[in-house]
């Protein structure tokens, strides 16, 4: 039926139901739109890790095996540049005389068997691979490569000095007092045996100055 103006009547009862009983739809978050940072656009999982505190890593372990006897100039020579190149760059080194303890040449020996090389003096491991000797540790401080491998490694004060032993990384034994000897008083007559403490030379590695 049209109204005397010409125009069809609007059902307002019709479209007033129909916004009274359509369910309301709330949006999942989950599924039709992710959560991102208004200032990044990144997903905010992604802002969480971004937040999180960096994981220290280890400082990573440098050790040199050397021998601190004159018997052979060359090496000796070859010994100390390398020790001194060392310092230049003020990281903590684990130095290894095997003029000190005779179980560093076996373990030096294991250590290049696997890389199918003899042994010579000096050599330098990084975080427990090989990096060579003399040669490759002058080349390598000479192209600048040599501050990049050591990049991971802790620092150290050239200058310090232990107060336990003097900077020389051995102290006597405090079982047997570097004698190499113990008594053993259980046994019926009583004997001395060998200090199993301590190595051939009645010493022990300085608790106060040694990485391991």
């Amino acid at each position: 039926m049209e109204s005397s103006s010409g125009k069809k009547p609007q059902n307002y009862r019709h479209h007033h139901n129909y916004n009274n009983h359509q369910p309301h739809m709330a949006r999942s978050l989950t599924y039709h739109h992710r959560s991102t940072s208004a200032t990044t656009g990144k997903p905010f999982w992604r802002r969480l890790l971004a937040d999180e505190p960096p994981r220290q890593r280890k400082p990573q372990p440098v050790v040199l095996y050397f021998t601190s006897l004159r018997g052979i100039r060359r090496t000796f020579e070859d010994c100390r540049a390398v020790r001194a190149i060392l310092r230049g760059f003020r990281v903590a080194v684990d130095e290894k005389d095997l003029s000190m303890d005779s179980s560093f040449r076996t373990e030096l020996e294991n250590l290049l068997r696997s890389y199918g090389r003899p042994i010579s003096l000096p050599q330098l491991f990084v975080d427990g691979k090989l990096i060579g000797g003399a040669d490759e540790v002058k080349h390598l401080h000479e192209t600048g490569e040599l501050q990049k491998v050591l990049e991971g490694a802790a620092g150290q004060d050239p200058a310090y000095v232990c107060s336990s032993c003097g900077g020389d990384r051995f102290v006597p034994c405090r079982v047997c007092n570097g004698s190499r000897k113990i008594f053993c008083e259980e046994e019926l007559e009583g004997r001395w045996r060998r200090c199993e403490s301590c190595n051939e030379n009645g010493l022990v590695r300085c608790p106060g100055c040694c990485l391991s």
